[in-house]
């Protein structure tokens, strides 16, 4: 791999040189050990690929809070430690199947992006095509994974596009300095973020580029930053509301399970709810949902992470244009009298445009 790298060094200086891990990409923890001994330096990049099949079936097998800690410790084991020690690291693949009827990647999914925002991390998607000339043997192989269509015009899943938008770009990133640090809360099912509604003090979910700052304290209370305000509830059902009475149980969140992303409390120092949203996606509280081994279970509404932020919440614009590659593809179609003319690889279309579903904070 140093050969390798210095030989791409040698032959252009100014591009950068991203390092691939073993096991399918997967395992760069050989590092630890064997540190590299390059003779360029601030120009490699670590990848990383992580699919809901790198664990087989894990995510239906077994409980999701159980299996997301699991993997997410792996993950941080043989390749995440790398942010730790200041390298630029990015997940160079990821995606799951947009018919969204494969449970064990909806359900990675979630933890999946839970995991992204906390650390922050850059990303490419697997993949922007929807089908392929050829392929196992098929022809007009149809990419259910695909961020198109079969016949490339309109998008597959809206909904998924609409979940990652929030990730298109960074949270903090080198070098992004918009305001101090703080809080958002995250919420991986929807893509969405704690906003506090204009009409009082009720909490609902919203674009993270609205999300106003929150602070986490040691006491483990949310606070709003900037005011006397922080989190609370009064009973399960109820929806959670902001209070300056904030020193009693009912506003002491603490993360609990094994994907540390359950928001959970005490109310009257008996009951512990956690938090979750309603059918219109308010805040509320209730029962803490797959706390044991039951794999049947999903506790995906309520799963939050807390994300730390340097960005200004000013409804920013998100990284990526979907509609100007969805007219790509309808162009690229139409002008080409149907896929089996196409005068353009639909593979290399992929590889040349696939990065710029990320790589927000690399280049």
């Amino acid at each position: 791999m140093q050969k390798g790298a210095e030989a791409v060094h040698a032959a252009n200086p100014n591009v950068l040189i991203i390092l691939s891990g073993l096991s399918f990409d997967k395992d760069l923890s050989f590092i630890k050990n064997r540190p590299l001994s390059l003779t360029f330096s601030r120009k490699l990049v670590f990848e990383m690929h992580w699919y809901g099949f790198t664990d087989g079936q894990a995510w239906v097998t077994g409980n999701p809070n159980r299996v997301c800690g699991r993997v997410t410790n792996d993950m941080k084991r043989m390749s995440g430690f790398l942010v730790d020690k200041g390298y630029p690291l990015f997940v160079s693949e990821f995606g799951v199947d947009l018919r969204g009827t494969n449970v064990n990647d909806n359900r990675y999914l979630n933890c999946f992006l839970g995991t992204v925002a906390e650390l922050d991390l850059d990303w490419a998607l697997w993949t922007l095509v929807g089908s392929y000339y050829l392929r196992e043997g098929i022809i007009g192989f149809n990419e259910y994974y695909g961020i198109l269509d079969w016949n490339w015009i309109d998008m597959r899943n809206s909904s998924f596009v609409d979940r990652i938008s929030a990730l298109q770009s960074p949270f903090r990133g080198l070098g992004l300095l918009e305001t101090e640090l703080h809080k958002v809360i995250f919420h991986p099912l929807t893509g969405l973020c704690v906003l506090r509604k204009p009409s009082g003090s009720s909490l609902s979910l919203g674009p993270c580029t609205d999300s106003e700052a929150w602070n986490y304290s040691p006491q483990k209370t949310l606070e709003l930053k900037g005011t006397q305000l922080c989190l609370q509830a009064d009973e399960p059902g109820t929806m959670v509301k902001l209070g300056t009475i904030c020193g009693g149980s009912n506003s002491r969140w603490e993360t609990i399970s094994d994907s540390n992303m359950h928001l959970s409390l005490k109310l009257g120092n008996v009951t512990s709810v956690c938090m979750d949203i309603d059918s219109n996606n308010n805040i509320v509280v209730a029962g803490c949902k797959c706390l044991n081994d039951d794999s049947q279970c999903d506790p995906k509404s309520q799963w939050f992470k807390l994300v730390n932020s340097t960005r200004s919440g000013n409804g920013g614009n998100s990284f990526v244009d979907f509609d100007s590659i969805t007219d790509f593809g309808k162009r690229v179609f139409m002008e080409s009298f149907g896929w089996l003319d196409m005068k353009i690889s639909l593979d290399r279309f992929r590889a040349s445009l696939v990065l710029l579903l990320r790589l927000k904070g690399i280049f």
